[in-house]
């Protein structure tokens, strides 16, 4: 009979130890250590994808060809996939609880099934569950297969029996492998389960869509390995204040990272927005002070977004600084180089920084809008309404260079709406932009 010992593994990193600790050396994640069982001879893992080739070749002698993508009609999902999905591909797709990565996948479903046979695993809901949230998007078709089943030995069988076109796994986090003695959602069932799905999806010739759950900072939840696995990795983002949805992309080996798509949600489901920069700046304040357009880059797409700050005389000793949408640690810099170089005594006031709508930006070129924001509300003076700013901050004070400027000044005039060239002072610019 085989042997069995217990390890400790960080349900947040994946390190292991051979004993319980509060919290964990790795990654620092409290109370995150799960007890699992390990067998020192037990059956062999069956997840990782194993190639056929027996030995090395050049690279010239390597055949292949360009073969269609998988189409979902859906022109901004497609720009996302970078032109559609690639066959016989594993994505991962996450984001919060209802944020609509089910329903989206789900609208997926229903393109494909209309070419050929598609399989949805829920190992969430009920397959009546599935076909009431199937009814009210207006989704249907006798190609469209729904199985619920979270173990994943019996669905390969009928992965195996059926051969679809098209798979979605919901979700990864609830589908387990017998042979191993960890619970569901472990980071070993995690990690393992991943492998199989790609091995067994690349072997099949299925194209696969897996959910993932995140942790409560926003990150995918299981070990880092489950984006390595994967061919490409999707994030579902929206503030359940607005009615939008953003679909980013966070890896892709067959197309650009970093595009973005978004989409506005209804009672039928996901609609795509095809003109985000108008979308964002409809219900833009004109005349008002604290309020600047910012031209942002997200993948090779620039987008127009609103940049808005409110400064006021601090009620307690220590000021306070908020930032949503961007760094606290980008905001504080912003503000002491506003009182360095224009001296702008902020550090009687509270400064809160926004950008409307959600969006997340970690570009340096948000740094003028920003400050140029800071600056109007401090002296009451709305910026030009048909002004966009973008540029990132020196710390004497000068305005660098970003990427793909052209680019960004091009997606400003189709909106109506100028840059400011040439000006590479921070008190310059603010001259020429307070109105």
């Amino acid at each position: 009979m085989a042997k069995k010992s217990s390890q400790f593994t960080c349900q947040e990193c994946g390190y292991v130890s051979p004993k319980w600790s509060g919290r964990c050396p790795n990654c620092g994640a409290w109370g995150s250590f799960v007890e699992e069982t390990v067998s020192k001879k037990g059956k062999e893992r069956r997840g990782w994808v194993r190639s056929s080739q027996k030995k090395p070749l050049p690279i010239t002698r390597i055949e292949w060809e360009e073969e269609e993508r998988l189409k979902t009609g859906i022109g901004e999902l497609d720009r996302v996939f970078g032109g559609g999905l690639v066959k016989d591909s594993v994505s991962l797709i996450s984001g919060e609880p209802g944020i609509g990565k089910s329903t989206l996948l789900l609208q997926v479903c229903s393109v494909f099934s209309k070419r050929d046979k598609v399989l949805y695993i829920t190992a969430e809901e009920s397959p009546k569950q599935v076909a009431m949230r199937a009814e009210r998007l207006g989704v249907n078709g006798d190609n469209l297969y729904i199985l619920s089943e979270n173990n994943l030995e019996e669905v390969e069988k009928a992965l195996r029996e059926l051969s679809p076109l098209f798979a979605v796994f919901d979700s990864i986090q609830t589908l387990y492998l017998p042979y191993l003695e960890s619970a569901a959602g472990s980071v070993s069932q995690v990690r393992e389960c991943a492998a199989f799905i790609t091995n067994l999806s690349k072997d099949k010739g299925i194209t696969s869509f897996i959910v993932g759950h995140v942790t409560k900072e926003g990150s995918i939840a299981g070990p880092k390995v489950l984006e390595h696995i994967v061919d490409a990795v999707y994030q579902l983002e929206g503030d359940r204040g607005y009615n939008f949805r953003i679909l980013k992309s966070l890896k892709n080996r067959f197309g650009n990272t970093g595009e973005l798509a978004v989409f506005e949600m209804t009672e039928k489901g996901l609609k795509e927005v095809p003109n985000p920069s108008a979308f964002f700046l409809s219900e833009r304040p004109l005349g008002k002070p604290g309020s600047v357009v910012f031209a942002g880059i997200e993948g090779s797409r620039p987008v127009l977004l609103e940049v808005q700050a409110l400064v006021t005389r601090a009620v307690f000793t220590t000021p306070q600084r908020r930032a949503k949408g961007i760094s606290q640690n980008r905001l504080s810099i912003i503000v002491a180089l506003l009182e360095k170089e224009l001296g702008i005594p902020l550090r009687n006031f509270d400064v809160f920084v926004n950008v409307v709508g959600g969006v997340k930006i970690d570009e340096p070129a948000v740094d003028l809008p920003v400050a140029a924001a800071i600056a109007s509300s401090y002296y009451g003076r709305p910026v030009a309404e048909d002004l966009v700013l973008f540029g990132e901050l020196g710390l004497t004070g000068e305005v660098r260079s970003v990427k793909l400027e052209e680019l960004r000044e091009k997606e400003a005039q189709k909106n109506g709406l100028r840059v400011l060239k040439g000006i590479k002072r921070l008190d310059e610019i603010l001259e020429k932009a307070l109105i």
